[in-house]
């Protein structure tokens, strides 16, 4: 696989629709599934954590320390297993993908080319991003901007994962999972 820093400059300037469609989807599809990957060799890795525990024997520093990032992360307690891999799961690539082409507009939009937000998440800390043309009055968000495209979409899993307003594509998504879908 390619992976991309930042998506095609050019992008918007081609005249196919169907060439511009493919390119972006060349470039975030890949990151997705890089992403997706990652998350797969750390739910191993939960579950051999949980398993040593299980067993009676001490966790390794590193091992105690990985945890307790993935916990925080989530604001949770650490050894709440069951809840971290609830929470620290992959997203369908077709939902990522699908809301990467609606935010971005395909990697058109401002935001997109230059901040690498293909997600349009917000962010209320001052210069962390590019503020909207259309942004209301005393409104303060901005939208984040990346360094790297990879950023974004770990960034829009992170959301997914650890937000309360998507608990339940969370539970939807561990029932999906002990069903084989």
């Amino acid at each position: 696989r390619l992976f991309l820093v930042r998506l095609p400059p050019d992008l918007e300037t081609l005249r196919s629709v169907s060439q511009r469609k493919a390119l972006f989807i060349k470039s975030i599809l890949p990151l997705i599934l890089h992403v997706n990957e990652q998350i797969e060799i750390d739910r191993l890795r939960i579950k051999k954590i949980k398993l040593r525990l299980l067993q009676g024997k001490r966790l390794k520093l590193d091992d105690h320390a990985w945890l307790q990032e993935k916990t925080q992360l989530y604001k949770m307690e650490l050894f709440d297993f069951e809840e971290l891999l609830l929470r620290h799961d992959i997203v369908p690539p077709s939902l990522a993908l699908a809301q990467a082409i609606i935010e971005s507009g395909w990697g058109t939009s401002r935001f997109a080319r230059y901040g690498n937000a293909v997600f349009g998440q917000w962010t209320f800390k001052n210069g962390a991003g590019i503020v909207p043309r259309q942004r209301a009055d005393g409104k303060q968000h901005e939208v984040k901007t990346f360094k790297h495209l990879e950023e974004s979409v770990k960034q829009y899993v992170t959301n997914l994962n650890r937000h309360n307003a998507y608990r339940e594509f969370r539970n939807q998504r561990a029932k999906m999972r002990l069903e084989a879908k």
